[in-house]
């Protein structure tokens, strides 16, 4: 029985991989439909873990699923970024403030421990675990923050937008940009200053938002399986 759970979430897993590297490569376009009788087909299981793999894919914002139409990759627009990185600033500049009068010594060096690591992820070019070990930054400071709500809210708001958050940071030169704003932050949590955490944190999300935006449309960049980093443009 455990076997076959476990078989059961690995096949979900390399579904939810397949999916969401085809999207972030630009294989699946944005409005494209995604075909469930071809995962089937290639992963030789029934449409049932590819339904719950589609309703994962759907909270972290890279699919919508429509009635009678199925799956299709999600298109974002102006307002969206916008509206998603005005409210993520907010909330987390507001929690590196309180998290400000609470980090231990113990804590801020675990926060430089992790940017350490993401300045080699930056200099591989490695965007999939950078993106996973960027998480791991912010939540860690968000925790600290003690307010259950506010984590709560933080954590569910990223999640659903998993998509535009990648497509952020695998623009050329930022992941190495990130960096650089973390270790002003770190500083700002060694020497006490709130005030500088939360401007800081505010100014390097909106900026993750400012950096996606081009004349007024949504760039979502692509980056081919051995190729340079490119974009594409799309309502």
């Amino acid at each position: 029985m455990k076997k076959n759970i476990e078989k059961h979430m690995t096949l979900r897993e390399s579904i939810l991989e397949t999916i969401r590297d085809a999207i972030i490569s630009g294989s699946l376009k944005p409005g494209e439909k995604v075909a469930e009788p071809e995962l089937a087909e290639r992963f030789g299981i029934s449409r049932t873990p590819i339904r719950e793999a589609f309703r994962q894919l759907e909270s972290e914002g890279y699919l919508t699923v429509v009635p009678r139409k199925g799956a299709v990759v999600v298109t974002f627009s102006q307002r969206d970024v916008e509206e998603f990185y005005a409210i993520k600033s907010i909330l987390e500049g507001y929690a590196a403030r309180k998290a400000c009068e609470k980090l231990t010594p113990r804590e801020i060096d675990k926060l430089q421990s992790i940017n350490d690591k993401l300045r080699v992820l930056a200099d591989e070019g490695d965007v999939r675990h950078f993106f996973k070990v960027h998480d791991n930054f912010h939540e860690l400071f968000v925790r600290a923050a003690d307010n259950d709500k506010l984590t709560e809210m933080i954590l569910n708001l990223v999640g659903r937008f998993q998509r535009l958050r990648i497509a952020s940071l695998s623009l050329s030169g930022r992941m190495a940009f990130s960096v650089q704003e973390h270790q002003k932050i770190i500083d700002a949590f060694r020497n006490g200053d709130a005030g500088l955490a939360e401007n800081l944190v505010r100014s390097n999300a909106e900026y993750g938002g400012k950096v996606l935006m081009q004349d007024g449309e949504v760039i979502i960049p692509l980056k081919p399986p051995g190729g340079k980093i490119v974009s594409h443009v799309g309502r």
